[in-house]
């Protein structure tokens, strides 16, 4: 008898799947899995970005599961060129790198999956392909996709999803960003002077060249003398406010 797929069998056409990636293994290894995983079809693999684009082109696909570091045009490029798209496909990386995720942010991909790949993650992000299907962004939103509603971080061998509104505090460490969540931190091969630019002001503030807040983590301000201020966190800390950057959090506070 022939093996059950995997998972429940999800509404609607399958989703028409094109593999890219220039190593055959990892090829034949995403094939398999691609058959276990119920309303998913592999209609076309690619070795290369270039050849990727074209087979978009002609198969138009629903989904690419795409590897990042290709010899000639790699991964980004083609997902740089995909999202110019009036309807692009979605896009999972399949990678064996966790340090391209920030960049995988500004590109909207679905999710990022760490080489060797593990059937039940890869079934997960289908599964997000899936719950997006079909949704499109309000007429008039301009600003839709424009922040950053999440995160990818590297927790083990694989990388997990921080929403945004769980982070309270971001520091700045050389190259390197680490942010704070609940108890817990974790580190992002990213400036935090770049990822200040993907972050909604309405929701976060830098306090300091080296620290971002989330705004509801501000419990309060504090007059050190001098003209030094500090804010006072939510979990009871007092963290300076740079020079530069008093009159927006001064602002913050209506003062």
């Amino acid at each position: 008898m022939p093996e059950t797929q995997t998972g429940e069998q999800p509404n609607g056409p399958p989703l028409r799947t094109l593999i890219v990636d220039d190593e055959p293994l990892a090829v034949e290894r995403l094939q398999v899995i691609c058959a276990r995983i119920a309303g998913l079809a592999v209609i076309g693999t690619a070795s290369d970005g270039q050849a990727a684009l074209r087979l978009v082109e002609a198969l138009t696909p629903d989904l690419l599961l795409l590897d990042l570091t290709m010899p000639g045009t790699d991964g980004l490029t083609v997902a740089r060129q995909l999202s110019g798209r009036t309807d692009p496909p979605a896009v999972i990386f399949v990678t064996a790198h966790d340090e391209f995720a920030v960049e995988a942010f500004d590109l909207d991909a679905v999710d990022y999956v760490l080489k060797p790949v593990a059937p039940d993650r890869l079934e997960r992000a289908v599964g997000r392909v899936v719950s997006r299907r079909g949704q499109r962004a309000e007429p008039g939103d301009g600003q839709a996709g424009r922040w950053l509603e999440e995160f990818w971080v590297p927790l083990r061998s694989e990388l997990v999803r921080v929403p945004a509104n769980d982070v309270q505090r971001i520091d700045a460490e050389r190259d390197y960003v680490r942010l704070h969540v609940n108890g817990q931190s974790f580190l992002l091969l990213q400036t935090i002077t770049g990822l200040e630019e993907r972050l909604d002001p309405d929701r976060f503030i830098r306090i300091h060249r080296s620290c971002i807040l989330r705004r509801d983590h501000v419990a309060g301000l504090r007059h050190e003398g001098l003209g030094v201020w500090s804010v006072e966190t939510a979990d009871g800390e007092a963290l300076r406010i740079g020079r530069t950057y008093l009159p927006a959090v001064k602002k913050m506070a209506g003062r």
